[in-house]
């Protein structure tokens, strides 16, 4: 028997792609309708959120969210990646480097980062990485982005353990580059665990092997009602909304999920233009 509709919150491994993570819970839920929000890259570890049956339908919403992350950044010492899966470029003396809070500083707040030219972003349809590694350079422009927290926990050395709390988009080891640049000696990710996306934190994640004891599934109403503000309906507002109608605007910001009075979730909605519209409707009528 499958697994219900609803989402998972994994502790992705290191060296496991996303889509690895993927894989492997088509094959403990023994479906293939299994989606992921917010891509982590195989070095990182931490919160991945699944989606299961219908919930796939809200990893498009999911991933707008904002997210938060334990870092460790190397000063000194560049790499193509801008991580420690990269070849090394330059190696730099980091023992003398000025103030690493100011410099952070100048990275927090609203900034535009250029990503990194092996991330997933697409040029012309196709990823920037891929491009990379065909031989052509890519020079990516340029996007705004809102780094809320990036905070210095400790200094070890060459290394800085941080925090950052950002919003969907952002590469932290773009953050790290960029640091190590203000300070003139260079920089790079050598470590990165996710600790949050969007509600849903690390002590709520499970690993893979937990996993395959007990594939906890959050439910989808359950899901909903966790990572969304929220509105009732009456009655005769959750079948009118079953039937992809529009309700009267409540003046609820960005999507939101209606629940009849039975708690079922009838649809992910949004309220423009004083209309209340679905954006998806997860109990059709009939």
């Amino acid at each position: 028997m499958s697994a219900p509709d609803g989402l998972l919150v994994v502790d992705k491994p290191s060296g496991w792609t996303s889509h690895d993570v993927v894989g492997r819970v088509r094959r403990l839920a023994q479906t293939r309708k299994v989606g992921h929000a917010g891509t982590l890259d195989p070095m990182a570890t931490g919160v991945l959120v699944l989606g299961i049956g219908r919930a796939t339908r809200l990893l498009g919403h999911l991933s707008l969210t904002d997210k938060e992350y334990a870092a460790t950044i190397r000063l000194g010492v560049t790499t193509v990646t801008d991580d420690a899966e990269g070849d090394v470029l330059e190696e730099r003396d980091a023992s003398a480097v000025g103030d690493v809070t100011a410099a952070m500083a100048t990275l927090t707040g609203d900034i535009d980062q250029v990503p990194s030219s092996v991330s997933a972003v697409k040029v012309n349809g196709v990823r920037s990485y891929a491009r990379v590694r065909a031989g052509e350079d890519v020079a990516l422009a340029a996007r705004r982005v809102t780094v809320s927290r990036f905070e210095l926990l400790e200094r070890r050395g060459a290394d800085l353990d941080v925090v950052v709390a950002c919003t969907s988009g952002t590469y932290v080891r773009a953050l790290a580059r960029d640091l190590g640049e203000r300070l003139g000696v260079g920089g790079h990710l050598t470590a990165l665990r996710r600790t949050r996306v969007g509600p849903f934190r690390l002590d709520a994640a499970r690993t893979l092997e937990q996993l395959a004891e007990d594939l906890a599934v959050v439910p989808l109403d359950a899901a909903v009602a966790a990572a969304f503000p929220r509105r009732d309906l009456t009655d005769d507002e959750a079948v009118a909304l079953s039937y992809g109608k529009k309700l009267a605007a409540l003046g609820v910001a960005g999507v939101h999920g209606a629940f009849a009075p039975d708690g079922r979730c009838i649809a992910l909605v949004e309220d423009r233009d004083d209309v209340c519209r679905p954006t998806v409707v997860f109990t059709p009528a009939g």
